[in-house]
């Protein structure tokens, strides 16, 4: 697939808000390291709500038409890409009121300002699930159809919202934060290996044979029909080399796990997390646009592809 730049801003900056913002909430619940202040939560949380609703906007430019995208939210019963723009769209109000709550409200009202927490957290979790799962149900493409997509999408979204709280964090309040950034590190980086050596698999791939129903002797397409490309070999025939993808995969693990590792093992600093924060952003933003890039539609049987 064509990777395209608001997508992939989109899925990085949104799922990181989203992670950062339900971490927020259960550490508020939960009292984890004893607990954020006010003014702990409202910084890291207001950067949250200005990464998801940076990411919804820019995925509107990935629309032809975008000022048709209210009807995107028209489908909740059958499409994944409704209920992430639903669950998005409900998220804004919870979560805005938990900060002010937050913020302004006295201690008497925590039990309300949980409430709205909690209804914030279950949106965000549905949001990034969500995402994922546009892709996931794909039949049509086989290296996203898969549940390590949301899975990933899921992990991925937590480890870059941790990091993202630790850059707000003093070093002396980091603490069980460290320790939960390397856990959600190491469960991030063991889903992405297995999605890599996933769709690298020839038994699942499909190939001619499978796209006609012809299995009993090898096909092979004699003529594409065209001689010059297309909007599908543009759009869905997108393709790299192998050599490439094999180097970026070793620059993603290495600016978006390894650096971010070294400097959480380190006795880190704000200002240490601030750059592995970044690195693990940029990091991402190389994972997402290979997610795109390897993806590859079957239609691509149909225009010369043996294999897909």
């Amino acid at each position: 697939m064509h990777p395209a730049f608001s997508v992939i801003f989109f899925t990085v900056s949104s799922g990181a808000g989203l992670g950062l913002f339900a971490l927020l909430v259960l550490a508020d619940l939960f009292k984890l390291g004893g607990g954020l202040s006010s003014q702990a939560l409202l910084m890291p949380g207001i950067l949250a709500i200005f990464l998801v609703g940076g990411g919804f906007l820019s995925s509107v430019f990935h629309l032809a038409n975008p000022k048709n995208s209210w009807r995107a939210v028209m489908r909740f019963r059958t499409s994944w890409l409704s209920r992430e723009g639903v669950f998005g769209l409900l998220f804004f109000p919870f979560a805005s009121i938990y900060l002010g709550l937050a913020w302004l409200a006295p201690e008497s009202w925590l039990p309300v300002r949980y409430v709205f927490g909690i209804v914030a957290l279950l949106l965000s979790w549905a949001a990034i699930f969500s995402t994922g799962m546009i892709y996931a149900c794909l039949k049509t493409i086989r290296q996203w159809n898969t549940p390590l997509t949301p899975a990933n999408y899921l992990a991925l979204g937590h480890f870059s919202g941790v990091l993202l709280l630790l850059a707000f964090l003093p070093q002396e309040n980091q603490g069980l934060f460290v320790f939960l950034a390397i856990a959600l590190l190491a469960v991030a980086a063991f889903l992405k290996a297995i999605y890599y050596f996933w769709i690298v698999a020839p038994h699942i791939s499909s190939t001619i044979n499978t796209a006609t129903g012809f299995n009993r002797a090898k096909v092979k397409l004699l003529d594409q029909g065209h001689t010059h490309g297309t909007f599908l070999t543009q759009e869905f025939g997108f393709q790299v080399a192998r050599k490439y993808r094999l180097i970026l995969k070793a620059i993603f693990f290495l600016i978006a796990f390894v650096y971010p590792l070294m400097i959480l093992i380190g006795n880190p600093t704000q200002g240490g997390m601030v750059i592995a924060t970044i690195s693990a952003l940029l990091g991402l933003v190389v994972e997402r646009w290979l997610f795109f890039a390897e993806a590859r539609h079957v239609v691509n049987l149909y225009h010369g592809a043996q294999r897909c």
